[in-house]
């Protein structure tokens, strides 16, 4: 197994993509000498452009099936030896095969093994490790690609050069639903006395969608400096406004992976889904979580009374903060 032009068909969202950058590292760990494309959508393709793993970003950004065809067969012209698809879907499967690359590896899944010349069964509960990293290496090892999942404790993406700042970063939302959402007077409150403590200043960061949640966190902040930038930075500028941050506050999210990955202090708070699974990687991180029964329970909304995230009190959150600044 000897390819030079390898595309890899990254995933969708951004803590996907975050939690596939050990599978990347290692593809070019195995093939040192090969061009790797990155094939991603337009809001992820930031994360990968600065790592020393990408030679080409290729954007992806067909919407209609016409626009899907013309991109696949557009492909042909690069001469892609093999296509690794992380990516689980149907679709990832037909471009690569409709851009003529003779070896397409990826999972079996979505109905798409026809389409794959290496369709690798994808691992049964509890035959990998927990963590959602080890699902994107396991594919590589199931494919041949490595001959073992490689040792590592943390996720990290190539941190970029920036200037540390007096600031706490807040990440109020969560774009799976409210019942990943921690309670906002509390991300204010915490947020607040952590600033105090460090006479620091806030930054708020969120999707467009959450700028008001955003606003509503900044109204409840008094007597500290407070810059709402939801649904003003590109993913790029997210990143390194974030590397410049002391520690950030957030809900599972991709904004959680990003900040631990980049090695900034990160508290999550976690309730309805699962820190074991999806939690954020390093000893930079601490996960906060209140015990109940009925979590991690996987849903977009709670039926009942939240208690998973009212449980977590503003108090906790900014202890283990403080441990993490004193590290």
């Amino acid at each position: 197994m000897n390819y030079s032009r390898i595309l890899i068909r990254a995933t969708n969202w951004v803590g996907d993509a975050v939690m596939c950058l050990p599978a990347l590292r290692a593809i070019r760990l195995r093939f040192p000498q090969a061009h790797i494309a990155i094939l991603a959508k337009p809001w992820v393709a930031d994360l990968y452009a600065r790592e020393s793993f990408t030679d080409e970003l290729i954007i992806y950004a067909a919407r209609s099936l016409p626009e899907k065809v013309k991109f696949g067969w557009g492909l042909r012209v690069q001469g892609f030896d093999c296509a690794i698809l992380l990516q689980n879907a149907f679709e990832a499967a037909l471009i690569a095969r409709l851009g003529g690359i003779p070896n397409r590896i990826g999972y079996n899944r979505d109905g798409r093994g026809f389409l794959l010349t290496n369709a690798v069964a994808p691992p049964k509960r509890g035959e990998i490790p927990p963590h959602q990293r080890f699902y994107y290496l396991e594919l590589l090892r199931r494919a041949g690609v490595i001959d073992a999942i490689p040792e590592s404790d943390a996720i990290r993406l190539e941190r970029p050069n920036v200037q540390k700042t007096r600031t706490i970063g807040v990440s109020p939302g969560a774009a799976y639903g409210s019942a990943k959402r921690w309670l906002p007077e509390r991300f204010a409150e915490a947020a607040l006395r952590l600033a105090k403590e460090r006479n620091a200043s806030i930054a708020l960061f969120g999707s467009k969608t959450e700028r008001a949640l955003c606003d509503q966190v900044a109204a409840l902040v008094e007597g500290v400096p407070v810059i709402n930038h939801a649904g003003e930075t590109t993913l790029a500028q997210f990143m390194d406004l974030t590397a410049a941050c002391e520690v950030f506050l957030t809900n599972d999210s991709g904004a959680m992976h990003v900040a631990s990955a980049l090695g900034v202090p990160t508290v999550a708070i976690f309730g309805a889904t699962d820190h074991i699974a999806t939690g954020p990687t390093g000893c930079h991180s601490r996960v906060v979580r209140e015990e109940v029964e009925c979590s991690p329970c996987l849903l977009r909304e709670c039926p009942i009374d939240h208690r998973c995230m009212t449980g977590v009190s503003a108090e906790r959150v900014v202890l283990e903060g403080l441990r993490l600044l004193k590290e």
